[in-house]
């Protein structure tokens, strides 16, 4: 072999040592094992924070004066929450699926999505009380959630240790699981009226490369099947709610506002002087 071919051939396994090493170096950044991350807006930590204790139970009958004015509001993360949390989008996206539900019944005026950012400041049932009369709002639904994300290698991940395999090879398992709750709260009894969950799982493999992206769209995709599970379950409950109220006089004192046209408003004058007036040619007719 000549000078020359020696030399090439030198060169040649000292870059390969050298990107060898880089490569080394790279994927020593893929920790082994699994990894966990998780985001959470506690509806307890919320209506109790810094540890407090629930007071005991009254037995308080909620007096609800129909047709409810509705406020609907994310339970807000802690303070220095994680940032993996369902954007502000996803979230108004979702609030709006819950709005629909609560739409078109008799026993409902209105609904107002509200920003969780109003939520932030104050805390408590004191907290809620002060944004529901921020909104003017009988009843407040609260909608927590949980998620838990896991990213591990699987036997394909091997693979991880050519650079094709890292770019090619789906040697990575993305799994999340997302449970939400929207809680139905009476603002001025600060009584639970009923609730509602939601849940979904799901998992899909990637490449090294595009792991990070992949988990984040299963992260996103699992709250949003959640949330449509949710609002399902929360159909149910509006209807087996509206059911109790008739029936269980014991959940909740109901009365309609004056006017309202539920039964129970003022009658309006106008119809009193046509009554009247019937009245009046019965009788000369007698």
């Amino acid at each position: 072999m000549s000078l020359h071919s020696r030399l090439l051939t030198g060169s040649i396994l000292l870059v390969s040592v050298v990107c060898l090493n880089g490569c080394t170096a790279w994927f020593d950044s893929f920790t082994p094992g699994v990894t966990r991350t998780g985001v959470s807006s506690s509806l307890v930590d919320y209506l109790y924070p810094d540890g407090q204790i629930p007071p005991e139970f009254e037995e308080q009958i909620p007096r609800l004066k129909l047709p409810l004015r509705v406020g609907i509001a994310f339970v807000p993360q802690p303070p220095g929450g994680n940032a993996e949390a369902p954007s502000e989008a996803l979230k108004n996206e979702a609030l709006q699926k819950v709005r629909e539900q609560f739409k078109g019944r008799k026993y409902i005026a209105s609904i107002e999505a509200i920003p969780d950012t109003y939520l932030r400041s104050t805390r408590g049932f004191e907290g809620m009380q002060q944004v529901a009369r921020l909104y003017a709002v009988d009843v407040m639904a609260l909608v927590s959630y949980d998620q838990l994300a896991a990213t591990g290698d699987n036997k394909l991940a091997l693979t991880y240790w050519t650079i094709v395999g890292a770019y090619v090879i789906k040697g990575t398992e993305n799994q999340t699981q997302t449970f939400v709750d929207t809680a139905v709260f009476d603002v001025a009894s600060r009584k639970l009226l009923f609730r509602a969950p939601g849940v979904d799982s799901r998992e899909r493999t990637s490449t090294a490369i595009e792991a990070a992206e992949v988990s984040r769209a299963v992260r996103a995709e699992s709250f949003s099947a959640a949330m449509v599970n949710m609002t399902t379950n929360l159909a149910t409950e509006l209807d087996r709610f509206e059911q109790r109220l008739k029936t269980e006089p014991e959940i909740a004192t109901v009365e309609w506002k004056a006017g309202s046209g539920g039964g129970g408003g003022a009658i309006d004058p106008a119809l009193l002087l046509v009554m009247a007036i019937f009245a009046g040619w019965r009788r000369s007719r007698v």
